[in-house]
């Protein structure tokens, strides 16, 4: 099965890259409006030069994909893991958050739990951080001055250690507890390698890099009401671009979730301290230096993503900038110790960034003509049909099969569309040489509600959609007025632009954030304590705010009395004091969910329940998750009212007949029940009445309305028969 996929791979790549070539071809001797003017022919060159870049980074990428291969964990004994040490740069993180990273660190699993050494390197000399490192019982390290920023703050700590192998996470970013069993056995094997013990020739492995993988939503999964039908924006890069790069050896070091060896930062001069992006440039020098990296897929450690819009912005204006003046700085087409395949994949790397400028043209070309009149683009319908069209689907196809249904064409357009108008300023000046010194780290807290409070960030959008919408009725009066179809190839492109400019509007608008924490799906054994008794059960999700179980049986839970949870998961467990927010029925089970009172015995345990595991989000694209789906979605969810979930007691639907004092008939229809409340059906509807039920049990009722016809609410004046 997997041969066949490669070879539905090989050939729909194939395809692509003699459609490519053929467009190409045909768009430089016959679509370039020569004879229109000096503003045609400007704007048509840009548009040809953008689409030409762009298919080469395409190919570049595609051929990567293609022969992409998996390295299997090598098996090590024991006794050949090596020391390692763990930094954790830090400068303005809550230490709620480093907390939960330092917990997950130290419930790393290794052989020797004292080869592994937790340094907290602290840029901005907390007492808070050096109080949370001794409760923690790791290392603190801060230093005079916060010169080289977090690269000189991780060469810092590297002169103040000494391990071989050398970890690094992000504030945010939280380890499974077998991120040291995933990763040092290729060092350790190599080790091996290298002394002797067997033929392979000799590999210096520099260092390793896993996917940065998030247990919250993105800002595009959140905004858009997508959280369960597309992966994260960032795993297509980490997944398959980073571990497709290994082959010619240009992995990109991601800052976190690395194993690095020391001797390999040491015959580089250490963490790069001369750019924003000092991860990205390490990484470069490291492989300069004639050491070989190697990219795995197998998600390892999960952080949080950027919270809101602003954070997003500057998070990725940072990258673009750093990864801009990085390339400038490495000479990267001139520089001896890079190979020519190398040179090509860092070219892609810093072409990427150029994305801004490529959507610019992408939007502007198509209002160009239909709304002011200049030629971009000189073809027929049947011309585009020919030549276009082949290459796109073929390169979407590729696209779409290459990723394992991670990314396709419409959500690459979509991230590209969103973010143009904000980095486009920034790209261009650092293009030029003016350079960003400074910057700030990004935010890494709960989702903001920042529904409708960005006014400002859809100006553009708003006019690209009204340019967009005036050139729309521009194509369809010209096609109309000369009998001709030749625009409907702009009109086409309008139409799509406008799609993307929508959801870009949808993004910027937000959504408001009702959790205060991400739930995860967890299957873990429950058993709750009250006043009435011990039930089990089993969870169905879990967050640092709340537990939700499964009871086989309704039971009864007083909202204003806590109740006792033990959750044992096997290798973790955790008691705790709970207090009942909901109840609803799931299939023939009742979902209790439960808002954490108190700990009563190892937090630390239940943090792990939480992130010692690979985050459920998407892994891929859900099928039905197409452009008229996503309007759908997102237009009903903004109409949406809010629901809130107010129902704290079991509403268990009887239909049963049951005895009852207190009407003339002596009987009523029980038609349904929730310990505070009886609905009856019944032809009269006395004040009091009391429920006669099997087992002796006799249930005093006081009434309170009329549901519907004949059908009364009655409120219950005693429980304890009950309990």
């Amino acid at each position: 099965m997997k041969f066949l996929r490669k070879r539905r791979e090989k050939l729909w790549f194939l395809i692509y890259m003699f459609c490519a070539v053929t467009y190409l071809t045909w768009r430089i001797f016959f679509t370039i409006p020569f004879g229109h003017g000096a503003v045609s022919v400007t704007a048509g060159l840009l548009l040809f030069a953008v689409e030409t870049l762009g298919m080469a980074e395409a190919v570049i990428h595609y051929a990567n994909l293609f022969s992409a291969r998996t390295y299997p964990l090598p098996e090590i004994d024991e006794s050949e893991y090596p020391d390692v040490d763990v930094f954790i740069p830090t400068y303005s993180e809550e230490p709620k958050l480093l907390y939960k990273t330092l917990n997950g660190c130290k419930h790393m699993r290794y052989p020797d739990r004292r080869k592994v050494h937790i340094y907290l390197c602290d840029d901005n000399r907390r007492p808070e951080m050096r109080r949370l490192a001794e409760q923690m019982g790791v290392c603190y390290l801060d230093r005079p001055d916060h010169k080289g920023a977090k690269a000189g703050n991780l060469n810092h700590a590297l002169a103040h250690s000494s391990s071989p192998l050398i970890v690094t996470f992000d504030a945010d970013m939280i380890p499974k507890s077998d991120f040291l069993l995933k990763t040092i056995p290729y060092f350790a094997d190599a080790d091996k390698r290298n002394s002797g013990q067997r033929t392979e020739p000799r590999i210096e492995l520099g260092f390793l890099q896993s996917p940065q993988c998030f247990y919250t939503p993105d800002l595009f999964q959140f905004n858009l009401f997508s959280e369960e039908r597309i992966p994260n924006e960032q795993d297509y890069f980490y997944r398959d671009i980073q571990v497709s790069r290994t082959r010619t050896n240009s992995v990109i070091y991601g800052g976190s979730n690395t194993v690095l060896r020391r001797e390999a930062l040491e015959a580089v001069g250490g963490f790069y301290t001369e750019a924003i992006t000092e991860d990205f440039a390490t990484g470069i020098l490291i492989q300069r230096a004639g050491y070989v990296t190697l990219g795995i897929a197998e998600p390892l450690a999960s952080g949080m993503s950027a919270s809101d819009l602003q954070g997003l912005i500057q998070q990725r204006t940072r990258w673009a900038r750093g990864v801009i003046a990085t390339g400038r700085k490495m000479h990267i087409f001139r520089c001896r110790e890079l190979s020519s395949v190398q040179k090509l994949n860092y070219w892609a790397s810093v072409w990427y960034w150029y994305a801004p400028v490529k959507r610019m043209i992408y939007i502007m070309s198509p209002i160009r003509y239909a709304v002011f009149g200049f030629m971009v683009f000189e073809c027929t319908l049947p011309q585009v049909l020919l030549f276009w069209l082949p290459m796109y689907v073929s390169g979407s196809i590729s696209l779409r099969l290459m990723s394992n249904q991670i990314r396709n064409t419409k959500w690459t357009n979509i991230y590209e569309t969103v973010l143009a108008p904000y980095m486009l300023l920034p790209v261009l000046l650092e293009s030029v040489g003016i350079t960003l010194k400074k910057f700030k780290v990004t935010a890494k807290e709960e989702q903001r509600n920042q529904k409708g409070q960005n006014p400002v960030y859809t100006i553009p959008f708003v006019i690209w959609i009204l340019l967009s919408a005036v050139g729309i009725g521009r194509c369809v009066w010209m096609m109309f007025d000369s009998g001709s179809f030749g625009p409907v190839v702009v009109l086409f492109w309008l139409l799509n632009n406008l799609y993307l400019m929508v959801m870009a509007l949808f993004f910027v608008d937000g959504r408001v954030p009702y959790r205060k924490a991400e739930r995860v799906a967890v299957e873990v054994e429950a058993e709750l304590k009250n006043g009435r008794g011990t039930v089990r059960g089993v969870t169905r999700d879990i967050s640092e705010t709340g537990v939700s179980v499964l009871l086989e049986k309704p039971w009864y839970f007083d909202p204003d009395e806590p109740a006792e949870i033990l959750l044992d998961s096997g290798a973790y467990r955790v008691r705790m004091l709970v207090r009942l927010v909901y109840i609803n029925a799931q299939g023939d089970c009742w979902n209790y969910s439960m808002r954490i009172w108190d700990y009563l015995e190892s937090y630390d345990d239940y943090l792990q329940m939480l992130y010692d595991r690979i985050p459920v989000l998407p892994q891929e694209i859900k099928r039905g998750s197409g452009s008229f789906e996503d309007l759908k979605l997102n237009t009903a969810k903004r109409a949406a009212a809010p629901f809130y979930q107010k129902r704290r007691y079991p509403r268990v639907f009887l239909e049963t007949e049951v005895a009852c004092g207190g009407t003339k008939s002596g009987k009523v229809t029980l038609r349904d029940f929730n310990y505070r409340y009886a609905a009856i059906v019944s032809e009269e509807h006395p004040k009091e009445l009391a429920l006669r039920l099997p087992a002796g049990i006799t249930i005093p009722c006081v009434y309170e309305t009329e549901l519907l016809q004949g059908v009364w609410l009655y409120r219950v004046k005693d429980m304890s028969a009950l309990f």
